[in-house]
C-alpha cells in the first residue's frame, strides 16, 4: 500500500503575458522549466512515500531562493519538519480558526521513519516558502531563507 503526503494549495494568480526572453545561463533555463510546471513530486520509492506539492510559485522559489541541497543536515530538517507538521495538522483540525483554504489536508509524517534527505529537504523548504508567502508562523522559529 502506497502512503502519500499531499500538500495542495491552489492560489489564484494572475499570470502576466510576457514575450520570450533569451535564457542566458543553465540556472535561468532550469528556472524557466520549473515555472512551466508548478507541481513538485518528491518520492522515496524504497519506502513507498511521496509528497506532492501543488502551489504556484513554489517550484520557482525552490530553484531560485532556497538554500542549496547540502546546506542543512538531514537531522536539522527532520527536527524542524516534525514541529511544522504538528502545527500544520493542528490547524487542519481547526478550520473555524485557521483558513481551511491554506490547511486543506493532514500531513502523515512519522518521526520514526527515515524519509531520506530529498523528502526532508523539499518538505522543509515548502514550510519556509509557505510561511513567507502566506504570512503564517508554524513554530517558534522565524522563517528565513
Amino acid at each position: 500500500m502506497k502512503n502519500s503526503i499531499y500538500i495542495l494549495l491552489i492560489s489564484l494568480f494572475l499570470f502576466n503575458c510576457n514575450t520570450s526572453k533569451k535564457v542566458t545561463s543553465k540556472k535561468d533555463e532550469k528556472l524557466a522549466a520549473v515555472k512551466q510546471n508548478d507541481t513538485i513530486r518528491i518520492a522515496n520509492d524504497e519506502l513507498e512515500y511521496e509528497i506532492i506539492i501543488i502551489d504556484p510559485g513554489f517550484a520557482a522559489w525552490l530553484v531560485s531562493r532556497a538554500q542549496p541541497e547540502g546546506f542543512y543536515s538531514q537531522q536539522y530538517m527532520e527536527n524542524r519538519n516534525r514541529i511544522y507538521v504538528i502545527e500544520w495538522n493542528q490547524r487542519v483540525l481547526q478550520p473555524q480558526r485557521f483558513n481551511p483554504n491554506l490547511y486543506e489536508l493532514r500531513i502523515d509524517y512519522e518521526q520514526n521513519i527515515d524519509y531520506g534527505y530529498e523528502v526532508n529537504y523539499k518538505l522543509y523548504n515548502y514550510f519556509i516558502y509557505f510561511q513567507i508567502k502566506y504570512n503564517q508562523r508554524l513554530g517558534p522559529f522565524v522563517p528565513r531563507i
